[in-house]
């Protein structure tokens, strides 16, 4: 009889046999800003269920038994960070990849990325948006740290920027065995009119493109003597944007002139990368679409770094001076006027691992602590169309999380020395 109650018992209430204990940390906080753009709540216990976070406490609450716990004293905790324009395929050091360039393959590239993917997760960017590298490597990159393979942050990626030819984007200045070798004919980025762009568009979403990345002007670092205005048609520009929106994409521009920013925004582009030149025009359209700007600040500042070093072609100095005398005063005029700022670096222009420097560049232009923190965390998400996912730490989402000594709140820089990272539950930096 006892046999058969406990067979019942079980058969009602037990769990499958082959059904495991849930995985569950206890993280405790000494001050926790767990929704950005809100005030720090205090002494807090995070409960992180299966690479989830499940429930937030205030206070240091004892874990059960079997619970893991992470004691993190009194640092300051906050969601992981979203930097919207890496590429992870680029070392930062231009000289190098050019004296690399005829010994290094496609392989050596992809290890060198994920040594990138690994140095900023470890700096506190737990996703990013990667807005140019070879389509094939980036997206198998994606996968694997996706997979837990590789780690890495979340990645959102572009693949090649659509380029009209000679723009940037394309592989200019190269000589004919030169451009022939690195010039790999199925990434067909390279596109002159509106049906040809429509074309390139959907061959990057054929390649795996999340997001859509075209060079409305000149830019810096292509070695092409062309400046920094407009390149792309406004006819062009149109197409590749309804393109991507008719896939599902969003689509980034690539601008630095006042000009072919305008042009992008009137057509209906969803972020401008750089806006170097601002002017009022500009940015009261901006305003008025909508349009998110992600200033990049750090990267005209390394370009004016390597371009004195002589890491640059002749036909990039003259462009690295101009970006950088301007991009301060152009970037407040933004701030001020009240257009949607979200976080991104242009790392691989800059070094990897680096990206939290951006934050001191942006209080520095007009912004507080916490708004440059909002630009990096709800702001990012709400770009990335991922508020369920990126950005806060809340039941429910998927449990990344950073931790600081000190309060960025008060000195952003603490964020340049992130001493905890957790990604999807998994400890990869700090307390184990």
């Amino acid at each position: 009889m006892r046999r058969i109650l406990a067979t019942v018992l079980l058969a009602g209430c037990a769990l499958p046999a082959t059904a495991q204990a849930a995985d569950v940390t206890y993280i405790h906080a000494g001050r926790l800003l767990d929704q950005p753009g809100k005030a720090a709540r205090g002494a807090s216990t995070i409960v992180v269920t299966d690479g989830k976070v499940s429930e937030i406490r205030d206070g240091n609450v004892p874990a059960p038994a079997g619970a893991k716990v992470v004691e993190l004293g009194d640092r300051f905790v906050l969601p992981g960070l979203t930097d919207l324009h890496v590429h992870l395929f680029s070392d930062g050091d231009p000289l190098k990849a050019r004296l690399d360039a005829t010994t290094r393959d496609r392989e050596d590239a992809a290890f060198l990325a994920a040594q990138h993917a690994r140095e900023t997760l470890e700096a506190g960017f737990t996703t990013v948006r990667d807005l140019g590298g070879p389509p094939r490597g980036i997206r198998a990159l994606r996968d694997a740290t996706a997979r837990g393979d590789i780690e890495g942050p979340t990645i959102v990626n572009a693949g090649e920027a659509i380029s009209v030819s000679g723009g940037h984007g394309d592989n200019n200045g190269l000589n004919e065995e030169s451009f022939d070798a690195f010039h790999p004919h199925d990434y067909n980025n390279v596109c002159n009119g509106a049906d040809d762009c429509r074309r390139a568009v959907r061959e990057q979403i054929r390649l795996g493109a999340q997001v859509i990345k075209f060079a409305a002007t000149g830019g810096v670092l292509s070695n092409v003597a062309g400046g920094l205005g407009q390149q792309m048609t406004s006819e062009e520009m149109k197409a590749v944007i309804d393109t991507a929106h008719s896939f599902g994409r969003k689509a980034a521009a690539h601008s630095h002139a006042a000009a072919g920013t305008a042009s992008a925004v009137a057509q209906g582009v969803d972020t401008i990368e750089h806006g170097t030149f601002l002017d009022e025009p500009t940015v009261k359209a901006m305003v008025a679409h909508g349009t998110w700007l992600v200033p990049t600040m750090m990267a005209p500042v390394a370009a004016l770094a390597q371009a004195r070093a002589g890491a640059l072609p002749p036909a990039s100095i003259v462009k690295a001076e101009q970006a950088a005398a301007a991009m301060k005063e152009s970037h407040r005029l933004a701030i001020r006027s009240g257009v949607k700022i979200a976080f991104g670096t242009d790392s691989g222009v800059s070094k990897h691992g680096l990206n939290a420097q951006e934050f001191a560049l942006m209080v520095a232009a007009g912004m507080t602590p916490m708004q440059a923190i909002v630009a990096a965390t709800t702001s990012a998400a709400e770009v990335l169309d991922r508020k369920d996912s990126v950005g806060r730490i809340a039941p429910g989402m998927p449990a990344d999380i950073i931790a600081v000594s000190g309060d960025p709140l008060a000195d952003v820089t603490r964020l340049e020395h992130v001493d905890f990272v957790m990604k999807g539950g998994k400890v990869v930096k700090g307390a184990q």
